[in-house]
């Protein structure tokens, strides 16, 4: 019961930097024109903003989410260190997902024909950016 407490507080908490996160990721769809979709979601996949057209964002949070553990095991049993990022490559286009902080991660869908190098770059700051507004809105809710 504790727990669940626990973690309807932090998810109230989390939705407290919807605005910043849904501005970055605004921001980064700009940047890179050939971005179809960005989602940022908590780590346990609870979706905090999203800028997608015909993407279901709570289902792509959750096999985030999903992808995640696989992620996060897969460098632990590999000693390569912490998550930072993770490309999917399909048919018809990419899938990459970083790491955003302690508690969230940025999930970018994009064109085929985009330049990965930019997108990593892109994207990297704005995970940077969206970790700071979703940690530091853990942590005022810590120190509240």
């Amino acid at each position: 019961m504790r727990r669940a407490l626990r973690q309807r507080a932090e998810r109230r908490q989390l939705m407290t930097a919807e605005a910043g996160v849904l501005g970055e990721l605004r921001r980064l769809r700009a940047r890179v024109p050939q971005l179809t979709g960005a989602l940022a979601a908590s780590a346990d996949g609870l979706v905090l903003a999203q800028d997608t057209v015909d993407t279901e964002a709570e289902g792509v949070a959750a096999l985030t989410a999903a992808a995640l553990g696989v992620a996060l095991r897969l460098t632990e049993a590999t000693g390569q260190g912490g998550f930072r990022e993770l490309l999917i490559r399909g048919e018809s286009g990419y899938v990459a997902t970083y790491a955003a902080g302690g508690s969230a991660v940025l999930t970018l869908l994009a064109e085929p024909r985009i330049n990965v190098g930019r997108l990593h770059l892109e994207a990297r700051r704005s995970s940077a950016r969206i970790g700071e507004l979703v940690d530091g809105a853990l942590e005022r809710r810590d120190t509240g």
